[in-house]
């Protein structure tokens, strides 16, 4: 059976396809090779300025917090959740440069029937720590509220959504150019930075549809088939072998697999503050692994290829993903971070000085490959597992 196919049949897509199809004719804002799109500067009207607004949820991880909140009671997974919407906005803001006074604006929607008011009161408490946390770091969000609304018709269970909006110079923008002769340093999405509480298995918000039903047991298509949209054929529903609270054993620590599955997405806010405080001018790209795992770059090069040969250790979320599920290694690195969530692109001179940065900040980070000339645009992945290509 194909990757695609399973899939297809599960509704999502590691490509986006469709979507990308969709909105081909849209603008593209200011600089259209950005990591989001760049704006005139409507607040004010001043050319010097830019405005960035970006939108963007936890995707379908909620579902599995909703499994493990119901499993185990623990309502401390849902400020997790909150983290994941908040820094798939903000991550990938901050690869354009963008890391300091931010509007965050929430949008949550839930099924009353089966999510009361302590979930929500713990998706905003979260909301709230996270902020107070970046502050500690010199980074200025400020919360403007939201809407919660009450839409079981049209949501199984709950999503959770923000809006981010900033206004900066346009002259601090990081805009895209990656060339060859670039290196690429990779900074690790699994470990715990000093500003995390807990190890980070480091998934992301990418996946999780993937992820959930590759590694749990069908037993929760039995239990809690609000989860799952009920027109998937029950033979890719919940697949796996494992149980929320069965333990992994990871530097001699027990973690659930509830828990590591559902690792807040890692923001690198903290670091790339520090990055672009000393490198902006040397930064030649700057790429948040998230649709698409490591193909992300594909979007942003023009006749180059990106050669990853170096990649930092597989950790072993993505390696209990691989040995439930049986993907293919090629459709794995492309749908998931697979080690490093964040890539930088500089002269190889600059390099040590980005991963001595993320070590200050307890982020594995390493020159994981380099950039070269090539007819059109191509990644390739040489890894212990095989030398894979996408274009």
């Amino acid at each position: 059976m194909s990757e695609r196919y399973k899939y297809d049949q599960r509704g999502v897509s590691a490509t986006k396809d469709e979507v990308h199809a969709a909105v081909q004719h849209l603008d593209k804002g200011l600089f259209p090779n950005a990591f989001c799109k760049i704006l005139p500067d409507v607040a004010a009207g001043d050319p010097n300025y830019c405005n960035i607004m970006h939108a963007d949820t936890a995707g379908t991880k909620t579902s599995l917090a909703y499994l493990y909140w119901k499993e185990t009671g623990n309502l401390d997974i849902w400020e997790g959740i909150a983290q994941d919407a908040i820094v798939m906005n903000l991550d990938d803001m901050a690869c354009v440069g963008c890391v300091d006074e931010i509007i965050l604006s929430s949008t949550i929607g839930r099924n009353k029937h089966l999510v009361d008011g302590s979930v929500i009161g713990a998706v905003i408490g979260g909301t709230s720590r996270f902020v107070e946390k970046m502050q500690e770091y010199g980074i200025r969000i400020h919360l403007a509220g939201g809407e919660t609304a009450d839409v079981g018709d049209i949501v199984r269970t709950i999503d959770v959504g923000f809006t981010a909006f900033a206004r900066m110079k346009r002259a601090d923008l990081v805009i895209n150019d990656i060339r060859p002769g670039d290196v690429v340093v990779g900074l690790a999405s699994y470990g715990q930075a000093i500003y995390e509480d807990t190890y980070n298995g480091g998934t992301g918000s990418n996946g999780l549809t993937s992820a959930r039903h590759d590694i749990l047991n069908k037993i929760y298509a039995e239990r809690f088939p609000e989860s799952y949209d009920p027109r998937t054929p029950l033979d890719f529903i919940y697949t796996g072998s494992r149980r929320l609270t069965d333990k992994i054993n990871i530097g001699g620590k027990s973690i659930d697999v509830g828990q590591l599955i559902l690792s807040p997405t890692r923001t690198y806010l903290p670091v790339l503050k520090e990055v672009l405080h000393q490198l902006r001018p040397h930064l030649h790209g700057l790429i948040h692994c998230t649709g698409g795992g490591q193909t992300k770059v594909l979007k942003f090069i023009e006749n180059a290829r990106v050669v990853k040969n170096n990649l930092l250790p597989l950790p072993p979320l993505f390696q209990l993903v691989r040995d439930e599920s049986g993907t293919s290694w090629k459709e794995m690195y492309q749908v998931f971070n697979m080690g490093h969530r964040l890539e930088v692109y500089l002269p190889e001179a600059h390099a040590q000085r980005v991963i001595d940065i993320s070590a200050a900040f307890g982020i594995e980070a390493a020159v994981i490959g380099h950039v070269e000339a090539h007819q059109g645009s191509a990644v390739r992945i040489e890894s212990p597992h095989g030398t894979f290509e996408y274009q």
